[in-house]
Order: C-alpha cells, then sequence, then structure tokens
C-alpha cells in the first residue's frame, strides 16, 4: 500500500498530477482543490490511496489522510466505487460531508455526480455513525480540544512559552475547527515563524 508520496510536481493535468519520487513519475487522481494547492516545479505531499483492480492500479491523492480515509470509508459503501469517492470528495469538503451524513441531508448528496436519491440514502444508513467527529452548533468540531491539546503539547517540546503556543493555536483553530492535528500544528508554526 502506498500511503503517501513527496517529490516535484513535474505536471498537473485536469484530473491528476505527475509526481517524481526517486526518478519515477507517479501519476496520482486528485480532486480539483487538491490540484489547486500544487505548483509545478515545487515539492509536494500528498496522502495516497492506491485501489487495485484486475487491469489497473490507480493513485488516488488528497492533502491530508482525514480525506484519504473518507474516501476509503465511501467506498464501502455498495455502489460507490473510487471514481464516485473522489467526486464526492471534489463536491463536499470532508466537514460538509460529515455533516450531511449526520442530518441525512439527501439534497446535499445528491449534488454530487453519479449519486441518486437511492445512493444518498444508502450513504447515510451505512456511514452516519462512521463519518467521525462532526462541527457542533457552536462550530468547533468536536475533535477540537484534542486537537488543542496535541498541538500545543507539540509546540511546547519544540521550545515555545506556553502561552505563545497556546494563543497561536487558538488563533489558528479559529480560522477553521474542522482542522486535522498537522494542518494546525504546520499552521501554527508557520504563524510563530513569522513572529520571529
Amino acid at each position: 500500500m502506498i500511503s503517501s508520496l513527496r517529490g516535484q510536481v513535474l505536471s498537473i493535468g485536469l484530473d491528476h498530477v505527475v509526481v517524481e519520487v526517486g526518478g519515477v513519475g507517479f501519476a496520482v487522481q486528485a480532486t480539483p482543490t487538491t490540484l489547486a494547492g500544487l505548483r509545478r516545479g515545487e515539492e509536494a505531499t500528498l496522502s495516497t490511496a492506491l485501489v487495485v483492480r484486475e487491469d489497473s492500479l490507480t493513485l488516488f491523492g488528497f492533502t491530508d489522510s482525514d480525506a484519504r480515509e473518507l474516501f476509503g470509508l465511501l467506498q464501502t459503501v455498495s455502489g460507490i466505487g473510487p471514481r464516485i469517492a473522489l467526486a464526492t470528495l471534489a463536491v463536499l469538503e470532508p466537514d460538509k460531508l460529515r455533516a450531511a451524513l449526520a442530518d441525512g441531508n439527501i439534497s446535499v448528496l445528491t449534488q454530487v455526480p453519479g449519486i441518486g436519491r437511492k445512493g444518498a440514502e444508502r450513504l447515510i444508513i451505512e456511514l452516519r455513525d462512521k463519518a467521525g467527529p462532526l462541527p457542533t452548533a457552536d462550530g468547533v468540531a468536536d475533535g477540537a480540544p484534542q486537537v488543542r491539546e496535541q498541538v500545543v503539547e507539540a509546540l511546547l517540546g519544540l521550545g515555545f512559552p506556553v502561552k505563545q503556543a497556546e494563543t497561536t493555536v487558538d488563533a489558528v483553530i479559529a480560522e477553521d475547527s474542522s482542522q486535522t492535528t498537522p494542518t494546525v500544528l504546520r499552521r501554527s508554526l508557520a504563524a510563530l515563524g513569522r513572529k520571529r
């Protein structure tokens, strides 16, 4: 299983990117949002899922492991293959997808090409309890306190003062409460780097 790739972006197409790793160019299928964050000639890191078929090996790439896990979870539902799973994540960001599943919102799910009413109902029934933490009424994800704690701890381990670490992490989480721990850590380090 190829779970991540890091290398130079050789080319970017409408639905894929070619990343060179150790002299080998890997074609990776990705959503428009993921592709928009990549630049030709720059280094990129993608969380990936390898889909094996009788006649093909296809890599799908994501900006973080959260999206990759949802991609795999979507395919556990009958009738949802890798193409529709990728289309789902192209139309709905992970937090919007989780909210639609939790609320049983069929109209949001049927915005995805290839998912009709019956497919949306199947997704809701099978994934409602498996999709992970949701944004709550005040906009803070259920996992946010845990993410905050982990990132503050990591920053303290890197030698940042407690107050500075907590203030920075709180500001990053306030921008988008659905971020994963690695994303919050990366953005916090970037913010702290600007202050030095």
